[in-house]
């Protein structure tokens, strides 16, 4: 266990100042690395203005304007409407609503081993039994897909009011579907009326090398979900949609959704921050180079294989024993890594965006010589 005393850019330091590597950001948030100076300036700048305040439509925040904008720029037209929430769960929950009162429909369509978020609507939608065996009674009217299975695309019918699924399955362990399946499941939608839903909490914001990870499959969707890199440390997450659909929520009750710190000040002024950090140091464009030289230098017998879109990263090994060994020896070594809850046998690795060449070219290192000491101290049973 490290006790945190800081962090900086892509290190955190403990109690006896010992530098640890975060190579997974703080599970994707730390985008832009660890209290980045523009991130933090905005952060004070705003705390100087003000904190909360009303959030029904009393009174216009600036920041939240700003961002909002900001977000509809990067976006297809249609897409212009942003309502901001606390976290992941939360901008499921949320969609998971708009869905279902747009369409005067309640069935829901998501993925096996997606996952969504842990509140009871985000869990129901979540496609992993053992995260959800007991927690049951959960959410009715949920059905569960194989990601990337085009004959599964059949159950989406004219009583689904939505499809929830991740542009790139993060808890699976870094699984991608091919264009041809995002082709035809964004047909499918059309033709039953059904909303497409994309949850791009882990893989948004830059991670895949796109600032939206739907702009690799040419496709669009109807309401898109956003959180984690998204504010640069703080929380804060959304969901778009075109003003059509989030209209819905303006009546009938007058109040389709509520959120008191949605839309915080400071969360919102540190996400902007963060986006025009993203676009201001072309990190986007970096991200393919980045990621390549982490599977040009990731090279041992112990690991199987290495999937990847852009810098969210999954490193397969044989058993999640193997590879619990290697995260605890790495920890001591100085760095910070972690498996997938759905899939134990691989390392995430998600660094801050602005990780450097020269810092992967030491963290691979650091990597590879944990990976070459459990190799030669296999377990004795």
């Amino acid at each position: 266990m490290v006790e945190v005393a800081s962090a900086e850019g892509c290190y955190v330091y403990d109690q006896q100042g010992k530098k640890y590597f975060d190579l997974i950001a703080g599970i994707g948030v730390s985008s832009v690395g660890h209290r980045h100076p523009a991130v933090i300036d905005a952060i004070k700048s705003q705390v100087d203005k003000n904190l909360h305040v009303m959030v029904f439509g009393e009174f216009v925040q600036t920041p939240q304007v700003k961002l909002a904008e900001a977000l509809s720029k990067t976006l297809p037209d249609p897409l212009e409407v942003t309502y901001f929430v606390n976290s992941g769960s939360e901008a499921a929950e949320g969609a998971l609503k708009l869905a279902k009162r747009y369409t005067g429909r309640f069935n829901i369509i998501s993925c096996i081993d997606g996952y969504h978020g842990s509140s009871h609507g985000a869990l129901s939608a979540s496609g992993n039994e053992n995260l959800k065996q007991n927690f049951r009674p959960l959410l009715p009217g949920f059905q569960h897909i194989a990601f990337g299975n085009v004959s599964s695309l059949d159950l989406i019918d004219f009583n689904t009011a939505a499809v929830i699924i991740e542009t790139v399955q993060g808890e699976a362990g870094v699984r991608m579907a091919d264009k041809a399946y995002f082709k035809k499941l964004r047909k499918k939608c059309n033709e039953t009326g059904a909303l497409l839903i994309l949850d791009e909490i882990q893989c948004g914001f830059g991670r895949t090398g796109k600032l939206w990870a739907f702009e690799h499959y040419d496709i669009q969707p109807d309401i898109l979900l956003a959180a984690k890199g998204m504010g640069g440390g703080m929380p804060i997450g959304c969901f778009i949609s075109s003003k059509e659909i989030m209209s819905s929520l303006k009546q009938n009750p007058i109040l389709g959704h509520i959120t008191t710190f949605g839309g915080h000040p400071i969360s919102t002024a540190a996400s902007l921050a963060t986006l025009e950090t993203i676009q201001n140091e072309n990190l986007i464009d970096q991200v393919a180079g980045k990621a390549l030289l982490f599977k040009k230098l990731l090279k041992h017998d112990l690991i199987k294989s290495i999937r990847n879109q852009g810098l969210l990263m999954a490193v397969e090994f044989e058993s999640y024993e193997v590879l619990k060994r290697i995260i605890d020896r790495a920890l001591e070594a100085g760095i910070i890594t972690d498996w997938f809850l759905f899939c134990n046998n691989s390392m995430r690795i998600a660094p801050p965006l602005t990780i450097s060449e020269i810092e992967i070219k030491e963290v691979c290192q650091t990597l590879l010589k944990s990976i070459e000491w459990v190799s030669k101290n296999p377990l004795s049973y």
